[in-house]
């Protein structure tokens, strides 16, 4: 067995930094569980015409409702199978904003197919999307989103262009400074940047085994339907 990552990359997996292969082959296999601790040195938004979509997702922990800069981050991405015995992994970034911290809540599980990643949003998994994972040439991994599907009930359509977006995560390991850098870009096709962060983290890994799921990490509602 291997990790959801290394099966849907297949042989590009081995072209990463090998502190990127490490993080990105946290699994049930491994055993291991991965936190990251750090700094966004900037969260942003797009225009005001954005504000109240993100002030929306923040209820179901969806993107990030607020900006700010030089924000403590926090990053959890641990295994465990999910009521229908599929590998998950957990995504969920906490930023540490002025008044309250903030959540952006996913969970990952390996399509079907195997070459690529399902990505369910929110606290009840509303939202999902596949992941295209590329190792770059110089070792970072660049992930890109494909369509968005909203889910609830009988319920499951194509969200229209027109309000759905395209994510794009790079992330790079720093030798120098012994730090994970991280950027995060949302863009609509018609109204330009959506949202966003970038920034750097230091990881520790733990045995999942031992430590086991912490109590809210889990998703509310988990979604069947790939």
């Amino acid at each position: 067995m291997t990790s959801i990552f290394r099966t849907a990359m297949g042989p590009d997996f081995h072209r990463l930094h090998p502190q990127l292969q490490r993080r990105f082959s946290v699994g049930l296999a491994s055993g291991e569980a991965c936190t990251g601790r750090g700094v966004m040195d900037r969260v942003w938004h797009g225009g005001a015409f954005v504000k109240p979509f993100l002030a929306l997702g923040g209820t179901r922990n969806i993107l990030v409702p607020r900006e700010g800069r030089r924000v403590p981050f926090m990053i959890e991405n641990v295994p465990y199978a999910d009521s229908f015995g599929r590998e998950t992994v957990s995504f969920v970034r906490t930023f540490d904003l002025p008044g309250r911290a903030r959540r952006f809540d996913a969970q990952m599980v390996l399509s079907p197919l195997g070459d690529r990643v399902l990505d369910y949003l929110g606290t009840h998994q509303h939202l999902a999307t596949d992941l295209f994972l590329r190792a770059e040439p110089d070792g970072s991994l660049l992930i890109r989103s494909g369509e968005h599907r909203f889910r609830e009930g009988v319920v499951d359509v194509r969200v229209p262009e027109l309000v759905g977006a395209t994510a794009e995560v790079r992330e790079s390991y720093d030798d120098a400074a012994g730090r994970f850098r991280i950027q995060v870009r949302v863009v609509n096709r018609y109204f330009g940047p959506l949202f966003g962060y970038e920034g750097s983290f230091r990881a520790e890994y733990t045995d999942v085994r031992r430590c086991g799921v912490r109590p809210g990490l889990r998703p509310v509602r988990e979604e069947a339907r790939a």
